[in-house]
């Protein structure tokens, strides 16, 4: 994907280089972003570039270590996602975690433990990973939805430039915009200081929550969730090849010629149909996904849903939204 850290107009500190030549963190050059979405042919995901869970981890942190320049708090943010297995999120999917999916993250103490060269690269800044291992512990980097931390922030803006939601100059704008302000609840958080901005952020973020729950998006990850699970159960993979990389799994897949025609069939998806109740063709899947959000503060003035009604109406519109259809894909 174009360089959008550009946009953060924060070089990365030394330290965060070093960290990011770590056998961990150069993992995640080959996990990417949208959950195996983007290997099908479905219009929306086929021609997007490939956006990785490395980009997002060092997106984080720039944006951390911006608006705090505190190195645990930023080495938090680098870290977050260092347990993130192959396809993401479809591995929550495959757990049956469809609402939380949060089964991802259970992992990231013991990846950073077991990781010598990045534990001794830790020891030379003076951290443990007990200081680093849980990014919730700060608030810049993560907090509880619908608020804006510097992990939601990332995947918003990257998501907006990759989809084509926004050129890279507006976005760039947007982010100009924030600063660290404290919430209704005397917390710190990321909030704009310009109404305008926040609201158009606002809509930018809502365009791409509607885009992770839309047909093709939850259809391709059940897919994939069942396809993994098949070959788990078959032996041709071992939970282990969950946790390395797409490349490596994608080849000991297709080095079976059954499940190298089930991943061409994956990748051969390109649209989908949904109906109230199962047509009799076979194929149709009701499948639920969690709703994500981001309701921005404006520093001094309140969330952009007390603000705006209309974005408002939109917000809880999206999240009443129902997953009761059944949908199907080819």
């Amino acid at each position: 994907m174009t360089d959008y850290h550009s946009i953060y107009d924060t070089p990365a500190p030394d330290f965060l280089a070093r960290l990011c030549q770590t056998p961990s963190l150069l993992r995640l050059r080959d996990v990417g972003m949208n959950c195996g979405c983007e290997y099908t042919s479905f219009p929306r995901f086929c021609s997007i570039a490939r956006y990785t869970r490395f980009e997002h981890s060092l997106g984080a942190a720039l944006i951390v270590w911006r608006f705090t320049r505190d190195e645990k708090q930023t080495v938090s943010a680098l870290l977050h996602d260092i347990a993130t297995p192959v396809f993401a999120h479809v591995v929550d999917f495959l757990r049956g975690d469809y609402l939380e999916q949060t089964a991802t993250e259970s992992g990231t103490a013991a990846r950073i433990r077991a990781d010598r060269e990045l534990v001794a690269r830790l020891g030379e800044l003076g951290l443990r990973p007990a200081d680093v291992e849980d990014y919730h512990r700060f608030p810049i980097a993560d907090n509880d939805a619908p608020r804006l931390s510097a992990d939601r922030l990332d995947y918003t803006l990257g998501n907006a430039l990759n989809f084509s939601l926004a050129p890279a100059e507006e976005l760039a704008a947007l982010f100009a915009d924030l600063r660290v302000g404290k919430n209704e609840d005397g917390e710190d958080e990321l909030v704009f200081g310009s109404e305008d901005k926040a609201r158009r952020f606002a809509a930018l973020a809502l365009d791409c929550s509607r885009i992770y729950v839309c047909d093709a998006d939850r259809y391709a990850m059940q897919r994939l969730a069942e396809l993994l699970r098949a070959a788990l159960d078959a032996g041709v993979l071992c939970e282990r090849d969950l946790d390395g990389t797409e490349t490596a799994l994608v080849g000991t897949l297709c080095a079976d010629p059954v499940f190298a025609a089930r991943w061409a069939a994956f990748r051969a998806l390109s649209r989908t149909e949904r109906a109230a109740a199962p047509d009799g063709r076979e194929g149709w899947r009701q499948i639920p996904a969690k709703h994500r959000r981001i309701d921005p503060c404006v520093a001094g003035r309140g969330r952009v849903s007390a603000l705006d009604a209309a974005f408002s109406r939109e917000l809880q519109a999206f999240m009443s939204e129902k997953q009761d259809e059944y949908v199907r894909g080819e």
